[in-house]
């Protein structure tokens, strides 16, 4: 996934607190920031500071000014340059920080140096916040950019600079933090003839021989015929009635590297903001030891895009679908079909490129949504002036829809007013981030950390809003504990059993959910330490801790045609076969970590996965763009395609405020609360999917409406005083009768 880890904890290195205080916005945080006053108010973390007008004899100057300090004889990672600015920072306050740097010496010619935070709060001790980093040089100064925002009251706060092996120096020309300005918001795009559904490849259906392409290598083009004539599901989708294929595909032979296909210049053809949808058939020939990836790519000035993938292990034509959207101005860009291994040939039939129609799909997405999230509502009035009720005016207004929609969450973000009262206005369920996972509450064996969990949980309940319980285990080894992966096979499966038990034991009937064993489809750690059985075993011994969960799978690029790994046909072997071991799969998890997201893609996904008969959740969504209009209309397509969708029964997103998300330019909210362009149309689509109705009782003493499902108020104003009701709207599929006694 996309979690952020802690930074590993060195020793404290630090007197006694003392309390914060505040400082006028915009001035320099930093005392000294350009060495004017050699060292003064610097010092070393665990190393020593050395003040420079040059070294390696004059071959390193200051970028600025006459001095630079290094950070030297580091022995740590973590070792490096600090200064204490306790009483300088306030809290809710977003801060841009500056640095110029490089590195010098020990053979290391590149490294990561990180800016980061080291805060102390008495209830909680010390946390580390990484502030932003950037690939450092022994050749030139390199700036280094970030911004961070305390949401609790700190008596303590140190920024240092970190991160290149034991034995290099770290140089610092200058460092400063200042209270970040508010940059005004990019404006929506302008695209003047989008030519939806107007496809950009040249010659795609082979009337003109291999006519406007080219070979990428020195394989050979030639036009064949015998490919489908019907368009690609997910296309014709896309597209509704359109002409049929030519049935002529273009053959690819004496292909001696993978990357090696068909090509085509399409520079001149694209549009900047536009979503383009990509669709073609591929079909791989003889002689393939194991599956074969073919994958529709776009060089986009000689940076990859992935466009579709698509894994071939028969001889049959194969759908690929996939997308793009470029942001930036490109001088060139090309598209290439590729992927299969040398000498195999490959066949690519019908390629489109072509801008999809996202307002045209919304109108689709609305009748859908219609027949799956409403229902007709009867009222029925009585009272003791039941024969006078004929005409009386009724006012029925929806207080809250019941469908999930919920975010993720962090222990730092509850401390923080303004994002709590964001978080339970606007969201019904909530995921943690980190702190229920395996390395946040034993993040050394016998050491346990349930504290924070605790917290916000408390919250959660005492906000009425539920909870899902993300993850018992982490499938992909880069996430799992050093010490449990230095365990043997008996402590290990020790270890396992423990975990089980001392988490579904003390959360018992809390968590309505659990991602039992996360990304499955992307790593096997505990299967390849302890077998295939194990995670079996994980489900069945959760569902006996805890019966009341509803156990998922949770996974990633499951719905965007972007990674083989993970495709929908693959997430349901995966699932079938833990259900024939008996494993009690409950739920499908969808992460949604996506990009220029296609509805119809999405939704073909969707109806993939459907087929088992399990409720779809998706779990992580979030989506990304510099600008915040193109970021709403991703986070639209994919929040309708979800709502619209009879398997889909809940939409968890990962997270809403700046800061506090594991993707850039994927925020709702900014840093200090001010709600975006995105912000904005995700308020407003909770908005419209709220039911109201006005009217009078008819001669029946009845009033009807269609409402969604959820909570209403419904008002009735008599001749004598206005009377207001509660009801709820479940699902169904006969009307509702609801018995209003006045």
């Amino acid at each position: 996934s996309y979690s952020d880890f802690l930074i590993p904890l060195p020793p404290s290195l630090f007197q006694k607190s003392t309390s914060i205080g505040c400082s006028a916005v915009g001035d320099e945080v930093i005392i000294n920031p350009q060495f004017e006053d050699g060292l003064s108010n610097w010092s070393g973390r665990g190393c020593q500071v050395v003040l420079h007008d040059s070294m390696a004899d004059g071959k390193i100057v200051p970028e600025t000014g006459k001095v630079f300090a290094s950070a030297s004889e580091r022995t740590q990672n973590w070792n490096g340059i600090q200064q204490e600015i306790t009483g300088r920072v306030q809290r809710k306050l977003a801060y841009n920080v500056t640095a110029v740097v490089r590195i010098f010496g020990n053979n290391v010619t590149t490294a990561t140096v990180q800016a980061t935070l080291w805060v102390h709060t008495p209830d909680r001790g010390e946390q580390y916040i990484g502030i932003g980093k950037v690939q450092a040089t022994d050749k030139d100064w390199v700036q280094l950019q970030g911004k961070f925002l305390l949401n609790g009251s700190p008596s303590r706060v140190i920024i240092y600079l970190e991160g290149p092996p034991p034995g290099t120096d770290i140089l610092v020309n200058a460092l400063s933090v200042k209270h970040a300005e508010k940059i005004p918001p990019l404006p929506p795009p302008i695209i003047e003839n989008p030519d939806y559904g107007v496809n950009i490849i040249t010659n795609s259906q082979l009337s003109d021989g291999t006519n406007g392409w080219f070979p990428l290598g020195n394989c050979n083009l030639n036009a064949a015929s015998g490919s489908p004539k019907i368009l690609p599901p997910m296309a014709r989708d896309s597209l509704g009635v359109h002409e049929p294929l030519s049935g002529r595909y273009i053959l690819v032979k004496n292909r001696t590297q993978t990357w090696m296909g068909p090509a085509q210049m399409i520079t001149d053809k694209l549009k900047l903001f536009l979503t383009y949808q990509v669709s073609a058939w591929v079909r791989i020939g003889s002689g393939a030891s194991g599956p074969q990836n073919v994958n529709v790519a776009l060089g986009v000035d000689n940076q990859w895009v992935n466009g579709g993938q698509a894994e071939i292990k028969d001889g049959r034509w194969h759908e690929i679908g996939g997308s793009f959207r470029i942001e930036k101005q490109p001088s060139k860009v090309m598209v290439y079909v590729q992927g299969p291994a040398a000498g195999v040939d490959l066949m690519v039939a019908g390629l489109q490129i072509f801008p999809v129609d996202r307002v045209a799909r919304f109108k689709h997405l609305a009748r859908q949504t219609d027949k799956t999230r409403k229902r007709d509502v009867i009222l029925q009035f009585s009272g003791s002036e039941s024969s006078s009720l004929f005409g009386t005016s009724v006012t029925v207004m929806q207080t809250q829809n019941s469908f999930p929609i919920g975010s993720c969450i962090n222990r730092t973000n509850i401390e923080n007013e303004d994002f709590v009262d964001f978080f339970v206005k606007n969201f019904n369920w909530a995921v943690f981030e980190n702190e229920l996972k395996w390395y946040w509450t034993e993040p050394q064996r016998g050491n346990f950390n349930y504290k924070d969990a605790d917290d916000m949980l408390a919250l959660c309940q005492n906000n009425k809003i539920e909870t899902r319980g993300h993850c018992i285990f982490w499938e992909v080894q880069s996430t799992v504990q050093q010490w449990i992966q230095a365990l043997n096979k008996i402590d290990l499966m020790k270890a396992v059993q423990n975990r089980l038990t001392g988490l579904l034991t003390r959360y018992k009937g809390k968590f309505r959910h659990y991602d039992v064993n996360n990304e499955m489809l992307h790593g096997s750690f505990y299967k390849d330490r302890l077998g295939k059985d194990i995670r079996t075993y994980m489900f069945k011994t959760a569902n006996q801790l805890d019966p009341s969960a509803t156990l998922f799978v949770n996974d990633y690029h499951v719905e965007d045609g972007r990674d083989t790994r993970s495709y929908p046909e693959k997430y349901i072997e995966q699932i079938i076969d833990l259900q024939l071991q008996g494993a009690p799969v409950g739920g499908i998890g969808i992460q949604g970590h996506i990009d220029n997201p296609v509805g119809p893609i999405v939704c073909s996904a969707l109806d993939k996965l459907g087929v088992l008969g399990l409720p779809i959740w998706f779990t992580e969504l979030d989506v990304s763009s510099l600008n915040e209009h193109i970021r709403g209309e991703d986070l639209e397509v994919m929040i309708r395609e979800a709502f619209a969708h009879p398997a889909v029964e809940g939409v968890i997103m990962w997270g809403f405020w700046e800061l506090f998300m594991s993707r850039d330019n994927a925020h709702l909210v900014d840093a200090e609360g001010e709600i975006n362009e995105a912000g904005k149309r995700f308020l407003a689509l909770k908005h419209e999917w709220l039911s109201h109705a006005h009217g009078r009782i008819d001669i029946q003493g009845q009033f009807e409406f269609r409402g969604f499902h959820g909570t209403y108020v419904v008002e009735v104003e008599t001749e004598l005083n206005k009377v207001s009701r509660t009801f709820v709207v479940d699902k169904g599929d006969s009307p509702l009768v609801v018995s209003i006694d006045l």
